[in-house]
């Protein structure tokens, strides 16, 4: 968790991130992407404009280092402070319909929602071993990507579905890696998507594994969890136009995990 302060701090993101920052209220969220010049995702960011001239970062543990590296870069004259609060917070998942908790600040997380807990006050909160499965499974089901150092800009922000999702505004001004997104977007095709598939069996798919179809075309695994039926339920992106010949994309991991799907998503990917 990154806090960005200062009365630059939603003008400095915009020119850095994917989404439109600077026009969301006190209290707005938003998905972003972190990308590289050549337009591929750094990091998925879940943001909160939490003051006027406040804006907190939620993403993955293992990239607060890259993140952080790479935001300061950019800073020169900027009014903006970066501070990591990872230690000070805990980030908390509630379910669809629990009841509200207005004395902490919020994000908005498909239909759940995500607390920013004080470290101190966590334990208030259940952990029992089966919620951060549960969790995993509603954002499979969900279509919600995530990277990991695994995955860090091993593909371009459409890839992602980032574009379907709400984390890029086309009609906002330049960013990083924002002319090769743009051109994705008005002049080009995006052959590779992410979709959701069902593995019955094989050992535990990791980010960045490979993963085959019944017709042999070859998929990268984004994120997994153990299904509730068995097996394990995957995000991973591949080729999804028709007659795309099996051979042309065959998997480099001889072991590649065969899944069945693609199994529907809450929102339609472009023809």
């Amino acid at each position: 968790m990154l806090a960005f302060r200062g009365p630059d701090a939603t003008r400095f993101l915009q020119g850095q991130l994917s989404a439109e920052v600077e026009k969301l209220g006190v209290g707005a969220t938003t998905l972003a992407g972190l990308h590289s010049p050549q337009g591929r995702t750094v990091a998925i960011l879940a943001l909160l404009r939490s003051a006027a001239e406040e804006v907190l970062a939620v993403f993955p543990q293992e990239l607060a280092g890259v993140v952080e590296q790479r935001l300061r870069k950019f800073i020169l004259r900027a009014k903006v402070q970066i501070e990591d609060l990872s230690e000070n917070y805990r980030v908390i998942g509630i379910p669809a319909g629990a009841d509200s908790a207005p004395e902490w600040a919020q994000l908005s997380w498909g239909d759940r929602r995500v607390l920013l807990v004080p470290t101190a006050r966590a334990g208030e909160f259940s952990s029992e071993a089966g919620e951060r499965s549960s969790w995993e499974l509603a954002d499979i089901s969900a279509g919600l990507p995530q990277v990991y150092t695994a995955t860090s800009e091993a593909f371009v922000a459409q890839m992602l579905n980032l574009d379907l999702l709400g984390a890029i505004a086309f009609d906002k001004g330049c960013y990083t890696g924002q002319e090769v997104i743009a051109r994705a977007h008005y002049r080009g095709r995006v052959k590779r998507r992410l979709q959701r598939w069902h593995a019955a069996a094989g050992t535990p798919p990791l980010a960045g594994d490979s993963a085959r179809t019944g017709d042999g075309r070859a998929l990268t695994v984004v994120r997994a969890a153990k299904s509730q039926d068995g097996g394990w339920d995957l995000l991973a992106i591949g080729t999804f136009a028709a007659g795309v010949a099996p051979e042309s994309t065959a998997p480099t991991q001889p072991d590649a995990l065969t899944v069945v799907g693609p199994l529907p998503l809450p929102y339609p990917l472009p023809d």
